[in-house]
């Protein structure tokens, strides 16, 4: 009999597509989307949709959801249109590029209608992802035309 704390389950995501257990592949499988080690992941072979594990975890718990050709798409769009904004808060605030970061994600939880405390890229499904690029692609435009602090300054 064990004493103690109980020990968590190991994770194991469901494909958000067809519903299968995805499963965990390595680099030199023959699953395995690419050519170089980029660590384990879990895919759902069937839709062409995975997610990475987090560094170091020996638990491989999943980075967020599944992702297929479309929301992997939308996804480095969004760090693309994203990146600037938060480079530009660590330039003037002074402030590390985390907290930089974590107030940009609150602000698009804001704007978006997601849940500000779970919001993150990982976490965004395809439509939130589209209502999020145009969010910060309509910040960037009027800022171009009128330069002023960012919305998410005090958040």
């Amino acid at each position: 009999m064990r004493v103690g704390k109980p020990v968590k389950p190991l994770p194991h995501p469901n494909c958000d597509y067809c519903g299968t257990p995805a499963t965990l592949v390595r680099a030199g499988d023959d699953a395995y989307p690419y050519r170089d080690d980029h660590s384990s992941l879990w895919l759902c072979a069937d839709c062409q949709a995975w997610v990475g594990v987090f560094p170091r975890s020996t638990r491989h718990v999943p980075l967020g959801r599944l992702a297929d050709a479309r929301l992997r798409d939308l996804k480095a769009k969004l760090h693309a249109a994203l990146e600037p904004l938060i480079a530009a808060k660590v330039r003037r605030d002074g402030c590390n590029v985390f907290e930089a970061r974590a107030k940009a994600m609150k602000w698009l939880a804001a704007e978006i209608g997601a849940d500000a405390e779970k919001c993150s890229i990982h976490t965004l499904d395809a439509d939130q992802c589209e209502r999020a690029i145009a969010v910060v692609e309509r910040f960037q435009r009027a800022r171009t035309v009128s330069p002023s602090e960012p919305a998410w300054e005090d958040r």
